[in-house]
């Protein structure tokens, strides 16, 4: 008997402590900071622009993980944002890289293809934790969407400056880092503030074009890079420019015909290929008898900044102090 109750007495103790020890997982398994991942819920509503020219919306809602470990990154304005926020970043694709973001190209972060052919292989290897995209990837968000929350972050130029900010506030949220989201958007709000109040009386009209392999395009508001007429200020000289990711297809004549004050250039071949140039292309016999070009207001805007990363917190910085220059 006294055997029996030795054992019985072992095992009621081994009991309570498996309780105890239950009752603590349970609380931790409640507890964000001690092996359970929050999540935040995002939902992407954008357009896919098909290759027959239709078009298709996709809306669905991810969880993710709050402040995620192996983030991977295609849009340089998100980049961007998250470098100037002291965020960590695990892969990119490296053949688009802006030059103030050049660090990124070094051996420390993955290459996951080009900003239009991702490496899918490499990506699900890397198992991120979060893959955020844009209008570039929007036609492949199903295949990212199997290998890892994907969240699209690409900009609604209609509305610039309120899309900048839900994408900035969205990674201050995601990363915790909502007190310096809050700084930075301050600051930049004040940098523009300063334009707008100089732009206000200016009685003379812009015209937005890109140069690209000896032709040119235009861009009106709510475009491309509508905002230095919608946010900056400066008044179109042709308010009925169609609104496109690529612009309205235009002449050199064109240009002549509207005779803007100031011309904003967006150099294209500048930063699609090393060395080339199109402002030999676009400074024509034609050009050079606009008011903009007598009167030393051809401004060639940084394309790697409005081309390539228009969006993040360093980059519309930037664009303020470059349109500056027409003032």
């Amino acid at each position: 008997m006294k055997k029996w109750s030795l054992l019985t007495l072992v095992f009621a103790v081994l009991f309570v402590l498996g309780a105890c020890n239950s009752k603590d997982s349970s609380k931790d398994k409640g507890n964000s900071n001690s092996g359970s991942k929050e999540t935040i819920a995002v939902t992407n509503d954008f357009g896919v622009q098909n290759e027959d020219g239709s078009s298709d919306s996709v809306k669905d809602k991810v969880d993710v993980p709050k402040n995620p470990k192996k983030v991977v990154v295609f849009d340089m304005g998100f980049l961007d944002t998250l470098d100037t926020l002291g965020v960590k970043v695990a892969g990119i694709p490296q053949d688009s890289i802006p030059g103030y973001l050049k660090k990124y190209e070094g051996s420390d972060y993955e290459n996951v293809g080009s900003l239009k052919e991702p490496d899918f292989e490499k990506l699900a290897s890397l198992n991120p934790d979060v893959i955020f995209i844009s209008g570039r990837q929007a036609s492949l968000y199903k295949e990212f969407s199997k290998i890892a929350p994907t969240v699209y972050v690409g900009l609604d130029t209609s509305r610039y400056m309120e899309s900048f900010k839900e994408n900035t506030e969205l990674a201050g949220k995601i990363f915790g880092k909502e007190d310096q989201v809050k700084t930075e958007l301050a600051s930049v709000d004040e940098t523009i503030a300063k334009v707008q109040g100089e732009t206000k009386g200016l009685d003379k009209k812009s015209l937005i074009i890109l140069g690209s392999e000896g032709k040119i395009s235009a861009y009106g508001p709510a475009s491309r890079f509508g905002l230095i007429h919608d946010v900056f200020g400066f008044k179109p000289v042709d308010k009925g420019i169609e609104v496109s990711t690529h612009g309205q297809n235009v002449s050199y004549e064109y240009v002549l015909e509207k005779n803007p004050d100031i011309i904003f250039v967006v150099d294209r071949d500048a930063v699609v290929t090393e060395g080339a140039s199109a402002k030999k292309d676009i400074e024509n016999d034609i050009v050079k008898k606009t008011k903009a070009y007598k009167d030393g207001k051809m401004i060639y805007l940084n394309p790697e900044v409005w081309y390539l990363s228009g969006g993040g917190i360093q980059s519309v910085k930037e664009m303020v102090k470059e349109v500056e220059k027409a003032l």
